[in-house]
């Protein structure tokens, strides 16, 4: 496995690479979701790079940038276990080099939900995403459920700027208990490691009454909020039912949706969906 810093040598080493290439960019501090993401790349292509790089773009003024959990030298143990082909593990100043000033801003998706809770996340994302598009030009490139609108953000993106990739979006990897993996799961004590299995718990609820016939998006959103105020230790700030290649929030009779929540469980914030 190859493990390169700057870009010059990254160029280098993708252009060594045999074709189809994946990509599976990451923040690194690695987990099994992150890792299933290797897996699904593997099976469909030839060669598999790994990028790891807490982005500081797509992080508000507020957020847990300087404490957000890193353990390089386990990640790369990870992912040569795994048998990654090449792992780009850039510095701030080879993404965003002195006098840097060009973003990339995808605008109707990037509004609602988590871009209304993080003004500027999304061109944060875009912005980093398509740097690593250009840089590795791989054919796929893989990304978690768990983050469903940033798959829709990206998606749109390649789309729009005519990227030759197709975005492949894998499920959600859940803990025993149905919390989804998360690199800030790190962050949670016992108690409230607990308290946030129900998340999952409301969201399964909700899925069941959509499959028993419950229909009505707001009544959908409300049996999330109903389980989700069970927990005292659980601070609710957005559960949404929305069309799920628009974001658009959805009234009345749906037939597919994305339903999904922001909470925050002590100092933590987490999120969740699941297709419906």
């Amino acid at each position: 496995m190859d493990v390169v810093v700057t870009l010059e040598q990254f160029k280098l080493a993708c252009s060594k690479l045999k074709e189809p290439v994946g990509l599976v960019p990451t923040m690194g501090f690695l987990h099994a979701g992150h890792l299933s993401l290797v897996k699904r790349a593997q099976l469909e292509v030839a060669s598999v790079v790994v990028s790891i790089f807490v982005n500081p773009a797509q992080f508000g003024p507020h957020e847990d940038l300087a404490k957000y959990p890193r353990d390089l030298k386990r990640d790369l143990h990870l992912l040569e276990s795994a048998g990654v082909d090449l792992v780009w593990t850039p510095t701030n100043e080879v993404i965003y080099p002195l006098g840097y000033q060009t973003w990339v801003n995808v605008d109707e998706v990037s509004k609602p939900l988590e871009g209304a809770m993080r003004p500027g996340h999304f061109r944060g994302v875009a912005t980093v995403v398509a740097k690593l598009f250009n840089a590795v030009q791989p054919q796929r490139a893989y990304f978690g459920q768990k983050d469903a609108q940033q798959a829709v953000v990206i998606r749109q993106m390649s789309q729009d700027l005519d990227f030759p990739v197709e975005i492949v979006v894998c499920p959600i990897t859940r803990e025993p208990d149905g919390l989804a993996m998360s690199s800030r799961n790190v962050y949670l004590s016992k108690k409230e490691r607990k308290a946030a299995s129900v998340l999952s718990r409301a969201l399964f609820q909700a899925k069941a009454a959509f499959e028993q016939g419950e229909r009505d998006a707001s009544q959908l959103r409300k049996r999330v909020q109903e389980v989700i105020e069970t927990e005292p230790l659980v601070k609710l700030q957005y559960i949404s039912c929305a069309n799920p290649d628009t974001l658009q929030e959805l009234e009345g009779v749906v037939d597919r949706a994305l339903l999904s929540l922001a909470v925050i469980v002590g100092k933590t914030r987490l999120i969740d969906n699941i297709l419906l």
